[in-house]
């Protein structure tokens, strides 16, 4: 164990140990000015004063006696709080013994200093972004569209008339500080009836192996969380809350609304498609919305909102994740009240369906027809267009037209932000070094309300 680790700037050590040492020093102190007074009061030459002058080394030389006194008192203390320090943590040693416990106790405290960020959205790209934004804070809310009608989901909101679990699932696994085995295990889905085309809900990684009746389709995760409301009682946004709590999340995930919603749109030719699997394969769509059209956004989505130093709206599918989450009452009126810096981040690519031939201009448009042209202070794109496209790779990359019709207020900020090998996703390092950066250059903590829209338009290079 290397104690002069423990007393690394940050650790939140020494200041204790300083004041610790300080009260043994005035302790120590107030001892001596007894025994002194003590002295005084004996006879000298008498058998309790030649004890007293013994016991407090006056038969050594002053400066001796200084040095004996102090060499012993340092060593004690250190030992003292070396014994102390493995005592206290020796007890919770679950951790990777490759990683000591010094490291994950600096590594806690640097992260509960990081910004209060909520992403909102669902789907593979929200949880890209949350694996990328752990690494820089523990001050993390994921709000997750439960819209989904497709897959595992779709079939537990069906039988048990939950809402969707898939994406607040993908989420608690990507914030997860659980053992790899554990993350493995809830995303784990029995063989049988695939996840629907369209839904968020089958996630990349997913372990699919052996044979389970009446099980076929269903996520390990989903079943846990489908459990967890049952044993709460039917209250949706607790049993969320335990299932964070359960698997260590770093940060939190929370639901946009603990109420089942449908998505609705409507397309540029007038038809109408209900249903977010439906919604996912076509193109052209004009508008979507939630229903019930009365349902509460859950407090706990609000309060982190609220709180909030940085809102960011995706990645992921436009009409089926991002909007579906923003559209529940309360959240968008809630983000645009925010002093926060809010972020649009754009996909890197295209979606076969949704958002066949959008560029950046088509994305920012789309916010504006759905009521949300004023919120996003930032937009955050991708500028580099060299990365693998996967085999079979319907999608194009987003070109980069600007400014948007609807939406020129906001001002652009272009960087290398997507995976060198798969053109279809962002590199989530590369994404929350973009979004912090940027968050830093708007003047990060010392930003304290949003800026008037006349004095938006600017381009970051």
């Amino acid at each position: 164990m290397n104690l002069r680790r423990w007393l690394t700037v940050g650790i939140g050590i020494k200041r204790w140990l300083a004041l610790a040492f300080a009260g043994l020093l005035l302790l120590a102190l107030g001892l001596a000015h007894a025994l002194r007074q003590l002295a005084v009061s004996l006879e000298a030459g008498s058998p309790a004063e030649a004890i007293l002058s013994f016991a407090t080394f006056q038969w050594l030389p002053y400066q001796a006696r200084g040095v004996l006194l102090g060499g012993v008192g340092v060593a004690a203390f250190l030992f003292g709080a070396y014994r102390l320090v493995r005592a206290l943590v020796d007890p919770f040693a679950l951790w990777d013994r490759e990683q000591p416990m010094v490291e994950v106790i600096y590594q806690k405290r640097f992260l509960a200093r990081g910004p209060r960020i909520v992403a909102i959205g669902g789907g593979t790209g929200l949880s890209a972004l949350l694996r990328g934004l752990k690494e820089h804070t523990s001050n993390l809310t994921a709000v997750v569209t439960v819209a989904d009608d497709g897959g595992s989901s779709g079939m537990l909101r069906t039988e048990l008339g939950i809402p969707a679990v898939g994406d607040i699932r993908n989420c608690i696994v990507a914030l997860a500080d659980a053992e790899p085995l554990m993350s493995r295990l809830l995303q784990y889905r029995f063989p049988g009836l695939p996840a629907t085309s369209g839904s968020d809900d089958g996630a990349p990684g997913e372990v699919v192996a052996g044979g389970a009746p009446g099980l076929g389709g269903h996520a390990v995760g989903n079943l846990l969380l489908a459990a967890l409301v049952a044993v709460e009682d039917g209250d949706f946004e607790q049993a969320v809350r335990e299932m964070n709590r359960v698997l260590a999340v770093r940060g939190r995930v929370v639901p946009a609304t603990g109420t089942a919603l449908t998505l609705h749109a409507r397309l540029m030719d007038g038809e109408a498609v209900d249903g977010q699997s439906r919604i996912a394969r076509c193109a052209d769509v004009e508008r979507v919305w939630v229903t019930p059209a009365d349902v509460l956004p859950t407090e706990d989505a609000l309060k982190a909102i609220a709180e909030a130093e940085i809102i960011v709206l995706g990645p992921g599918s436009l009409f089926t994740s991002v909007l579906p989450a923003l559209l529940v009452p309360g959240i968008r009126e809630a983000v645009a009240a925010s002093g926060a810096l809010v972020v649009f981040v754009c996909n890197v690519a295209t979606q076969p369906g949704e958002t066949a031939g959008y560029d950046l201009a088509d994305h920012l448009d789309a916010l504006a027809r759905h009521d949300a042209a004023g919120l996003p202070d930032l937009v955050l794109a991708n500028n580099r267009f060299d990365a693998r496209r996967p085999e079979g790779w319907l999608s194009e990359v987003v070109r980069l037209r600007w400014p948007p019709a609807a939406n020129a207020g906001a001002r652009l900020a272009l960087d290398d932000l997507v995976d060198a090998d798969n053109a279809h996703r962002h590199d989530p390092a590369k994404l929350a070094t973009a979004i912090l950066g940027a968050w830093e250059h708007e003047g990060g903590r010392h930003r304290r309300h949003r800026r008037p829209a006349a004095a938006r338009g600017a381009t970051i290079a």
